[in-house]
């Protein structure tokens, strides 16, 4: 069963390809959307914090609005639907209550070890990490204790929001991958698209300030004409190194 497996996410790993012109004739079933949606929020992501927000543009009108933010590019103007990755850390509060809460359903009496230390974990820890404050009081807080704690042992070395920032949205892009891959094994298409105006974008979602769009990714039924050239990538003995 496991070679079945192999050979399966083989195929899909083979068969995604950034596809930049779609078939305006096929249109994607929702079903085949909400599916993948389905699988990409259960992609890994940083301490379950989940700091992410999809948002599925499929309706003609906001699809038109949509493909002038995306610089007019054809995978935009061609696509059946268009999904938007969000960050969120601006959410951070409440998704660290969130995951106290599911701990707390979990408890039968009095919290175990393991318990505690999980509590502590969103309650004292995801604060730490994620609270940010006018003056900046709180980033140098992170970076007196990474300095303290990382003097002479291995520690993380999180201390600004620009550490934040990247934690989110590696853990964006993973759930983007997730989609792209779930679109792949269900006979579909995607390109996913760096070439749009954020900030138009962050204003059409309504969006504050501190959320931020990690990418684009359009979906539909692809072309030969949407794939440019053969897929080249740098020897592996070039980009990998076992130690």
């Amino acid at each position: 069963m496991s070679m079945n497996l192999s050979q399966a996410f083989d195929e899909i790993v083979q068969r995604r390809r950034s596809n930049r012109r779609f078939d305006t004739q096929i249109q994607v079933p929702d079903e085949v959307i909400q599916k993948s949606l389905d699988r990409a929020i259960l992609s890994p992501n940083s301490s379950n914090m989940q700091l992410w927000e999809f948002y599925w543009i499929s309706s003609p009108e906001e699809k038109a609005k949509y493909e002038k933010l995306c610089l007019g590019q054809s995978a935009a103007r061609t696509a059946s639907h268009l999904l938007v990755f969000v960050t969120r850390q601006d959410h951070w509060k409440k998704h660290a209550q969130w995951n106290i809460e599911k701990i707390k359903a979990s408890m039968t009496g009095e919290p175990s070890k393991s318990e505690k230390r999980a509590l502590d974990y969103y309650g004292i820890l995801m604060p730490i990490l994620y609270r940010t404050d006018l003056f900046g009081l709180s980033t140098l807080v992170r970076r007196a204790i990474t300095f303290v704690k990382g003097f002479s042992n291995p520690f993380m070395r999180f201390a600004g929001i620009a550490d934040q920032r990247v934690m989110v949205h590696k853990s964006c892009a993973l759930a983007a991958q997730t989609f792209m891959l779930s679109i792949a094994a269900e006979g579909y298409d995607t390109c996913p698209m760096e070439g749009f105006d954020a900030k138009l974008v962050k204003r059409a979602l309504q969006l504050p300030n501190q959320a931020e769009i990690n990418m684009i990714v359009a979906v539909g039924k692809g072309t030969n004409e949407g794939i440019y050239g053969k897929r080249n990538r740098l020897p592996i003995e070039d980009v990998v190194f076992k130690r």
